[in-house]
C-alpha cells in the first residue's frame, strides 16, 4: 500500500470534482439610479385660522328708520353698490331750500361783483356778499352729508352675509345690519417656533389642507411676519395668503398646514436604497467601469427626508450609481447584473415587468 503525505493528498483531493455539487449562482439582478441633486426643502407642520381678505360690519351712522333694503343673504356685491336707504324726505326738503338759498346768494354775489367793478357799489358790501354765498354753500354741503349718511354703499366688492334688519326698522349708529366679506383670497394666521424664524420668509409656500374637503390641498404663499414675539410661548405669528377663486374656503376655518422652509439643492437619493446596521446607514455603490459592474458598501450620513426620497449630508458624490432594489442580495466586492435604471421616467411596476418573467419561467 502507497502511503502518501496529508498535504498532498489534500491537493489531489481539491482537483478531483465532487459529484452533485451546485454550480456558481448567477450575479443577482438589481436595480440602480443615478446620485443627483433636487430642490428639497424641510417641513414644518402647524395649525391656522382662516380670515377673510377684507372684513366690515355695516352699520348705520345715524337713528333712523330703514326705508329699502337692496341686497338679499349671500349675494355677491360690488364695490359702491346701493346697500340701504334709510328715511330722507326731511333732508330732501332741506337740501332744496338750501340749495335754492345757495343759488340766490351766488347769484347777488355775482350781481354786485359787476356794480364794484363799474364803481357804483361799495367793496364793503361786496364782502359782505361774499359771506353770505359761502355761508349757503357751507350749509348745502351740511345738508347733503346728512343725506348721504341715509345712503348705505358697498365699501369694496365681496359677499354680503344674513341680514339682521327688515325694512321699516329703526336702526342705532352701532347696529349691525349685515357683514360684508372680501373672500376672494383669505388670511391664514398660524404660529411658528421663533427659532426658525429666520426660515420664513415671503418666499416660503405652504399646503393647508381641512376635513371639511378631503383630499384637496390649498396652496399659497408667506406675505407677511409680525413684529413681535410672544414671552410667554416664545412663538411668532406668520400670515399667508390663500387663493379663493370658488369661494370654497370660509372665514373662521381651521386649517393644517405644511410649512415648505429652508429651500436648497441637495444630494436626494431613493428611500429604498438605505440599508441600516445598528445606528449606522449603508448604500451600496456599483463601480460600473469594470466588467461585469461590481457592488461596494458606503457608510452614509443622512439629512432631512421626504416621501420616498431622503437628503445625503455625506458619503456620495454627484454622478454615482446605487443600487435602489435588491440592495440585500449584493455583496461587498461581487458582481452585480443592472436589471434597470430607475430614472423616474417609468413606474417602477414597469421596470421589475422584464424580472418578473424571467423568474416564471
Amino acid at each position: 500500500m502507497i502511503r502518501l503525505p496529508l498535504a498532498a493528498l489534500l491537493a489531489l483531493m481539491s482537483c478531483v470534482p465532487v459529484a452533485g455539487a451546485a454550480p456558481a449562482l448567477p450575479p443577482p439582478s438589481v436595480i440602480v439610479e443615478t446620485v443627483g441633486y433636487s430642490e428639497i426643502s424641510d417641513p414644518m407642520e402647524a395649525m391656522g385660522t382662516l380670515r377673510a381678505n377684507e372684513t366690515v360690519q355695516i352699520t348705520a351712522n345715524v337713528s333712523d328708520t330703514v326705508s329699502s333694503i337692496h341686497f338679499e343673504d349671500g349675494e355677491q356685491i360690488e364695490k359702491g353698490q346701493l346697500l340701504v336707504e334709510m328715511t330722507d324726505s326731511e333732508e330732501h326738503a332741506l337740501l332744496e331750500e338750501a340749495s335754492s338759498t345757495a343759488d340766490e346768494s351766488k347769484r347777488q354775489y355775482e350781481r354786485l361783483k359787476k356794480l364794484v367793478a363799474e364803481g357804483t357799489a361799495a367793496e364793503s358790501l361786496l364782502d359782505e356778499r361774499r359771506r353770505e354765498a359761502q355761508t349757503a354753500e357751507a350749509r348745502l354741503n351740511a345738508v347733503q352729508s346728512r343725506l348721504e349718511d341715509r345712503i348705505i354703499t358697498a365699501p369694496f366688492s365681496g359677499v354680503v352675509g344674513l341680514r339682521n334688519i327688515s325694512p321699516g326698522a329703526l336702526v342705532d349708529p352701532g347696529d349691525v345690519i349685515a357683514v360684508l366679506v372680501d373672500d376672494s383670497r383669505m388670511k391664514l394666521d398660524f404660529t411658528i417656533p421663533s427659532l426658525y424664524l429666520t426660515s420664513v420668509d415671503r418666499t416660503t409656500t405652504i399646503e393647508a389642507t381641512t376635513p371639511v374637503y378631503p383630499g384637496r390641498i390649498f396652496t399659497g404663499q408667506v406675505s407677511s411676519v409680525d413684529n413681535t414675539i410672544n414671552p410667554v410661548t416664545r412663538s411668532i405669528t406668520v400670515r399667508a395668503i390663500l387663493p379663493n377663486d370658488d369661494h370654497a374656503l370660509k372665514p373662521g376655518l381651521l386649517m393644517m398646514l405644511k410649512l415648505q422652509r429652508g429651500k436648497r439643492d441637495a444630494l436626494v437619493i431613493a428611500e429604498e436604497s438605505i440599508v441600516p446596521q445598528g445606528d449606522q446607514t449603508y448604500v451600496m455603490v456599483v463601480n460600473t467601469s469594470v466588467s461585469p459592474p461590481t457592488a461596494q458598501r458606503r457608510e452614509v450620513q443622512l439629512g432631512a427626508r421626504q416621501p420616498g426620497k431622503v437628503e445625503v449630508m455625506s458619503g456620495l458624490v454627484e454622478g454615482e450609481t446605487i443600487i435602489t432594489h435588491g440592495a440585500m442580495k449584493a455583496r461587498p466586492g461581487a458582481p452585480v447584473t443592472i436589471r434597470a435604471i430607475n430614472d423616474g421616467a417609468r413606474p417602477f411596476a414597469e421596470l421589475i415587468r422584464p424580472e418578473q418573467r424571467d423568474a416564471s419561467e
